[in-house]
């Protein structure tokens, strides 16, 4: 089996509870990819700067340059040391998406945040306990009065549903807007609304075209709707056990444990054969 490059999402996949993964152990792994010279894509609906974070302990080892980042679920695509691509939302098609939203869901039935390129913005109805909630996954979190007068550039635009609810308000929009723009749910309740072809599988065709890397090198890991691209796309794909049914109805390949008991890790060792 040839593997040059290795994807994960993050939430659900390669985290375990609160934001936490055994860093000796990735750290083993990935020196061990090193010398394989096999990459690393943290590839997360995230942004780059929250994966970067999470990402910090590997410079203690000397292995920060073995990670690669796809974030914002495909809206930027950065290595270590540089940013390789981003897209954004054009001002017409943000206007649309929120002003149908208020047309159609009252300001107590979801929340809206908008993912920047130097922050990220909620409505300011949000409580304090929802702003402390979301600001782990949306660095330099402000709310706003009015978020069309926002002045940035707008990589996505999330809805904040209850989580039972997501993936039929992601076929809703994808009915309304799925000419003009990419619906996805990504985690927790949040529904992402993206530039038309953003995705996964899209973002990693960035990396493979800098690292010079076919398809059939490629490994990746998932377990939600907004993993679905990149798991139908490669051969090496692997979905975790703890995914929610529709995913398991998607995708029949699975990684050998589910997230809390480092099911990526091991399922990685186990395919490539590696030290333990």
């Amino acid at each position: 089996m040839t593997v040059k490059m290795i994807a994960s999402d993050m939430d659900g996949t390669f985290l375990q509870a609160e934001d936490q993964y055994d860093v000796a152990h990735f750290a083993k792994v990935l020196a061990q990819l090193k010398e394989k010279d096999i990459r690393f894509v943290a590839a997360s609906g995230r942004q780059v700067s929250n994966l970067r974070a999470l990402f910090a302990p590997m410079a203690d080892y000397g292995l920060l340059d073995q990670i690669d980042f796809v974030g914002s679920n495909g809206s930027v695509v950065a290595t270590a040391d540089q940013e390789l691509y981003a897209v954004y939302l054009k001002p017409e098609q943000i206007r649309k998406v929120i002003d149908w939203n208020a047309v159609n869901f009252s300001p107590a039935e979801n929340l809206v945040v908008m993912t920047g390129a130097h922050g990220s913005y909620l409505s300011n109805h949000a409580t304090a306990d929802i702003m402390a909630m979301l600001a782990p996954f949306y660095p330099n979190l402000t709310q706003v009065d009015k978020l069309l007068d926002v002045d940035d550039q707008i990589l996505g635009v999330s809805f904040i549903w209850p989580h039972d609810k997501v993936q039929e308000y992601v076929r809703l929009l994808m009915d309304t807007f799925g000419d003009q723009l990419h619906a996805t749910g990504s985690g927790f309740g949040s529904v992402d609304i993206l530039p038309k072809n953003v995705n996964k599988a899209t973002a990693l065709e960035v990396l493979q075209d800098y690292y010079n890397i076919d398809d059939s090198a490629v490994m990746v890991f998932g377990d939600n709707a907004n993993d679905l691209e990149m798991l139908s796309k490669y051969d090496q794909a692997y979905l975790m056990p703890n995914a929610a049914s529709f995913m398991h109805q998607a995708h029949d390949q699975e990684a050998i444990a589910p997230n809390d008991e480092a099911g990526v890790l091991a399922t990685i060792e186990a395919k490539l054969f590696l030290d333990q």
